[in-house]
Parts: C-alpha cells; sequence; structure tokens
C-alpha cells in the first residue's frame, strides 16, 4: 500500500486509505492473505500527511486550487508550524507537543494493526513533504521548542516514531523509513543530514532506507533524470 493514514486528519485527500481503526485492519486482512497466498510479500506504508492533507484528489483539483472545505469532506490539517506548502493549499495549525505525542502514539497503534492484518514489511513515509519530513526541514520547522532549532531537535519526533513503531512492530519483520535526503533548497534538509540520521535510524532497528528527494517546497528545481536519486543512496549506503 501506498500512503496508508494513522489517523483521519493524516490522509492527503478525503478519499485516502487509512489503517487507524480496528475496521480497518479486518478490511486488510483479505488482501493481505491473498497476497501471501500467491507468494509474495504484503507490504504496508505509514504516513501521516501534515500540512499536505485535505487536499482534492489529483484529477479533480482546479487549477491552482489544492485543498478541500470542510464541507468537501476536508478538515483542519497540522504540521509542525502554520506554514501552508504553497499557495490554495490549506493553513495547517501549529501542533502543540500533545498533539505530537498523540499522533506517535497512532502510527504505533496503526504498526499494531498493520502486524494483525497480517502485513510483514513496513515503511514510515518520511520523505516528500509530508509529516515527518516537515519536522526534518528548517523549510517547514519554524518551531521555538525541542522539536525544532538545530539538527537533533528537527529529527526527535522522527526517532520518537520508529521508538514508538518498533517497540510493537514484530522484530523479525523489516521496518523501513523513506527519506527525502535533499529538499534541494537552499536552507532545507541536506544529504549530510540524510546521513546522519540513518546512522540514528539503524541504531533504533530500522533495517532500510528508501532513498527519495524533494516535495516539500513546492518550487524546488530538481534535475531529473535517468538515475538522479541513486546518487543519494549510494551515499547512505557507504556512509
Amino acid at each position: 500500500t501506498e500512503a496508508t493514514a494513522v489517523e483521519p486528519r493524516g490522509r492527503i485527500s478525503p478519499q485516502d486509505a487509512g489503517i487507524w481503526s480496528d475496521l480497518h485492519a479486518e478490511a486488510w486482512a483479505p488482501i493481505t492473505r491473498f497476497i501471501k497466498s500467491q507468494g509474495a510479500v504484503a507490504g504496508i506504508q505509514l504516513a501521516h500527511a501534515g500540512r499536505k492533507g485535505s487536499t482534492a484528489r489529483p484529477w479533480e483539483a482546479e487549477r491552482g486550487r489544492a485543498g478541500v472545505t470542510d464541507e468537501e469532506g476536508g478538515w483542519e490539517p497540522i504540521g509542525p508550524s502554520a506554514l501552508p506548502f504553497d499557495g490554495g493549499y490549506r493553513m495547517p495549525r501549529e501542533m502543540t507537543v500533545g498533539e505530537i505525542a498523540e499522533v506517535v502514539q497512532a502510527f504505533a497503534a496503526s504498526a499494531r494493526r498493520a502486524d494483525a492484518a497480517g502485513f510483514d514489511w513496513m515503511e514510515l513515509h518520511g520523505a516528500h513533504g509530508y509529516l515527518m519530513h516537515e519536522f526534518l526541514s528548517p523549510l517547514s520547522n519554524a518551531r521555538t521548542d525541542e522539536y525544532s532549532g538545530g539538527f537533533e531537535g528537527r529529527i526527535r519526533f522522527a526517532l520518537e516514531t520508529v521508538r514508538a513503531v518498533r517497540a510493537v512492530w514484530p522484530e523479525y519483520k523489516p521496518l523501513t523509513v523513506r527519506l527525502s535526503c535533499t529538499d534541494w533548497t537552499e536552507g532545507g534538509w541536506t544529504l549530510e543530514e540524510s546521513v546522519a540520521l540513518s546512522r540514528r535510524l539503524k541504531g533504533e532497528g530500522v533495517d532500510l532506507i528508501d532513498c527519495s528527494t524533494g516535495g516539500n517546497v513546492p518550487h524546488a528545481q530538481i534535475p531529473v533524470g535517468a538515475g538522479y536519486q541513486v546518487p543519494f543512496a549510494e551515499t547512505i549506503r557507504r556512509e
């Protein structure tokens, strides 16, 4: 599964899949059984859209308009800071420390459900401008508390989430994290920071880093081409 929300406001669009309730887990179970009956592994990507939530499905968004209203099934998105992703997106509300703890526990509860539903491989989405990435990057995290400032503060949410998930996700099942290894924007998250975070994640029981880039700011200049992501994975694997 692609981004599967750990709470309702963690969806990207109102139509996104989730696993924040036991009913969701029951609905996923026959799918994972079928996948495994065919000799394959059922994997799930747990995610929280953060400030990029409450948006229309791509084929429904009007030109220049991304956010959906409460009347259209939307909601007030949350993020590390009250900084919208772009024009047309809804203004996020800065999360309280208590809400951060609630989201960490939502990831853990969703991991338990994913295990019960028969998933055997898990990825936590920490890339593409979604909530975990928003905390990592100075471009989206302007907090003044223990979840911001320098590198240690900005990675705190990611480490707490991984720790909570690894505590309930069986040791024999792989746990992976997807990172945007650079924001492609001056003053943003960097490859060097990705390497440093990956070292920490390895110590927390993460088995693999899925290397992507970008997605946290709308106008980054990304040199898209064949294999352009490969050097990031190569550097993280080596270092």
